[in-house]
């Protein structure tokens, strides 16, 4: 062999050696960390036993959410290219379809054309933004879509999938998807798809299925809006969790008690040492430490009550808008859609049932989202705490205490209605009888004003208690004030008052507060605006007294492992309104002649037991109905609970009482066949609907 064929040997020698050693540096040091991370996942890793969350009940101890198992799909983190990818997924999404599942997202923009932004508010707005510095401000939701279309090299996607895979990517993205992140793409999954999946397995790279423990709402849609529901927790959540234990895998309460009681309801995960073979499945594990189930919650509903109300809800809304519509005039109720209704315990602020129409199935809620989102009637809003309306006749009882209470009137004392209130010259406003039937009321005194609803009566009372005392105890009962119930969701409406009135407008002249707004504001319009929860602590508080009680829903929360109580709600008085027992007697006796001889007279002719109400009829535009309103409390001589009613469009306020029946059917056990609206309805109750 010749020197040269040597020194040729050598040196391919040697650059063979080089590269191996070069591969070797390369796998050891400079990727070493990425495929000990791969070799752990393939070989081995502690994996979380999740605990079961704690179930949730009624105050009958009847369970309304448990748990079970089922299926999820987690997306483990490969080398993959965009457009492997998105093709991946876009199987996925026919894999999903056959089941009629549908993956939600997070992104603000609505899922069909015209795209638009969905934020709730400005702060929403704001916050998400900040969170997407790469976004700017000026861009419309298109341009955006267009922005992340091409980060994630979508644009070869059917136009038709390109927003649900967008906005799947976004989510991915969001959640911190790693190497050492996976991502739980559905949670869920009906067994179909888990068998497909599993059969094209090799179309599916880094896509396993696990079982996980999931929400079981026994009782349908029942209290929905109350128990709320969970989701998967997202950047931005985690930065504050983690330091509680929580990954970002992990299922966190997102609305409802769900979300107030996730301390208590999470449970203590347990671990698994745990061996994996290339194709993910797991092969054999020991537990090291057991999981221990969340606490359960018990809540100071009745499930069969609230049931009632719900069910009771839903008829009468589409019995008004069936009657509204074979009427054939406009504005009769044929636009009834939505309500609410709630109950309290007048002598602990316990709430019995709160019902909100329409509402969903929690149960489907991922299925569902995308339809429910963009429903106009807005299923997903709680209107019993977020839905602030116009009160109508149904604050009249409040500005009679007003004006009892400061001397503007006597209870024996009559006033004449005259049908057209024409103490101002400029304003002459005129009461419902003058308008409906061109006729007064007569001279009566403050208990017969209340069951005649005489508008031109508390106009001249309003006038003389003047607009503060009236704000003054209303604030006193509540109205315009939280109740303290803890749901988050609650809103607090809104007192009309002259500070109030100036953070309407911009211009000083609109801002000006008149006498027309105070003599409104004496009947329940102007700009007073409740929550039915807020009504029925205003009518529990003069039921019992003038006791306000904070309302609460949690009744208490017990430990999973032996039953005690871990916390536990006491009634607590917010306030107690100093108002004598005369006037309170005063009061509740119009209410009473409310139910015997008023408006709510033929709902309530015959009935078993006393019930103290008082129905509302609020104008909300001359192109809509009229929304109905009813708020009482029963037993009249030793009360127990009470009830507020809103129909939004219900046209007058008898059609809410109702619904209130159905109610104290259900809690005093009463056996009453179910009645239809009137079909040649008392106009008494058409009050209050003509404005300045």
């Amino acid at each position: 062999m010749s020197k040269r064929r040597l020194r040729v040997i050598k040196i391919l020698i040697l650059v063979m050696m080089l590269s191996i050693i070069w591969r070797l540096y390369n796998m050891q040091v400079i990727n070493g960390q990425g495929y000990k991370n791969l070799s752990d996942q393939r070989i081995s890793a502690n994996i979380v036993e999740k605990a079961p969350r704690g179930e949730i009940t009624d105050r009958n101890g009847k369970a309304l959410v448990t748990n079970r198992r089922g299926y999820s799909l987690r997306l483990q983190k490969t080398d993959i290219k965009d457009d492997e990818f998105n093709a991946m997924l876009l199987k996925l999404f026919d894999i999903l379809d056959m089941d009629g599942y549908s993956i939600p997202d997070t992104l603000p923009i609505s899922v069909t054309e015209p795209y638009e932004f969905t934020f709730s508010d400005n702060t929403e707005r704001e916050k998400w933004y900040k969170e997407n510095t790469v976004i700017s401000e000026n861009m419309t939701a298109s341009e955006v879509l267009a922005f992340l279309r091409e980060r994630y090299g979508a644009e070869n996607v059917p136009e038709n999938l390109q927003r649900k895979l967008i906005g799947l990517r976004y989510d991915i993205r969001k959640s911190g998807f790693s190497i050492n992140t996976p991502y739980i793409i559905a949670s869920d999954v009906p067994p179909t798809v888990v068998s497909r999946v599993k059969e094209r397995s090799r179309e599916f790279s880094g896509i396993s299925v696990t079982q996980d423990f999931f929400r079981e709402y026994t009782s349908g849609r029942v209290a929905a809006h109350i128990l709320g529901r969970v989701g998967k927790i997202y950047k931005e959540e985690y930065a504050e969790l983690k330091e509680k234990g929580y990954s970002l895998n992990d299922l966190v309460g997102k609305q409802g008690i769900e979300k107030i009681c996730e301390s208590y309801l999470r449970g203590e995960n347990g671990t698994k040492s745990a061996f994996y073979g290339k194709d993910t499945d797991l092969l054999k594990g020991n537990t090291e430490r057991e999981a221990v189930p969340g606490d359960y919650v018990v809540l100071t509903i009745d499930s069969e009550l609230q049931k009632i109300a719900e069910d009771s809800l839903e008829r009468n809304i589409k019995n008004i808008a069936a009657q509204g519509a074979r009427d054939g005039r406009q504005n009769r109720g044929e636009d009834a859609c939505a309500g609410a209704a709630a109950v309290i315990d007048v002598n602990t602020g316990e709430v019995l049932a709160l019902a909100t129409y329409p509402s969903y199935e929690p149960q489907t809620f991922s299925k569902d989202y995308d339809l429910l989102a963009q429903d106009a009637a807005k299923p997903l809003w709680n209107r019993a705490i977020s839905g602030a309306y116009t009160p109508g006749s149904t604050f009249k009882p409040l500005t009679a205490i007003a004006a009892l209470s400061t001397g503007a009137i006597t209870a024996n004392e009559t006033i004449t209605c005259e049908g057209v209130y024409r103490f101002y010259e400029d304003y002459q406003p005129k009461c419902w009888i003058w308008s409906e039937q061109h006729s007064t009321h007569g001279a009566i005194n403050v208990s017969q004003a209340i069951v005649e609803s005489c508008n031109y009566f508390f106009y001249e009372t309003g006038r003389r208690t003047g607009i503060n005392a009236i704000s003054e105890y209303a604030k006193k009962f509540g109205l315009g004030e939280k109740t303290g119930i803890e749901l988050t969701e609650e809103v607090s409406g809104n007192v009309s008052s002259p500070d109030y009135k100036k953070t309407l407008y911009k211009d000083e002249k609109e801002q000006k507060w008149v006498a027309g707004d105070t003599i409104q504001t004496a009947i329940g319009q102007s700009y007073s605006s409740f929550t039915p929860i807020g009504l029925a602590n205003y009518v529990a508080t003069i039921a019992n007294g003038g006791n306000r009680y904070k309302v609460h829903i949690i009744k208490s929360i017990r430990s999973s492992k032996d039953g005690n109580a871990v916390y536990e709600e006491k009634p607590t008085v917010m306030e107690n309104v100093n108002v004598s027992e005369d006037i309170l007697r005063t009061v509740k006796k119009g209410m009473l002649g409310v139910t015997d001889e008023g408006s709510a007279r033929q709902i309530f002719e015959g009935y078993p037991i006393n019930v103290g109400g008082k129905t509302g009829t609020a104008q909300i535009s001359k192109k809509s109905s009229n929304n109905a309103l009813f708020v009482s409390f029963a037993p009249f001589e030793k009360p127990e609970i009470a009830v507020a009613v809103v129909i939004e469009h219900g046209y007058r306020g008898a059609n809410a009482a109702y619904v209130a029946r159905d109610i104290y059917d259900e809690y005093f056990g009463l056996n009453r066949k179910d009645a239809n609206i009137d079909q040649n309805p008392d106009k008494s109750d058409i009050h209050n609907i003509l404005l300045p």
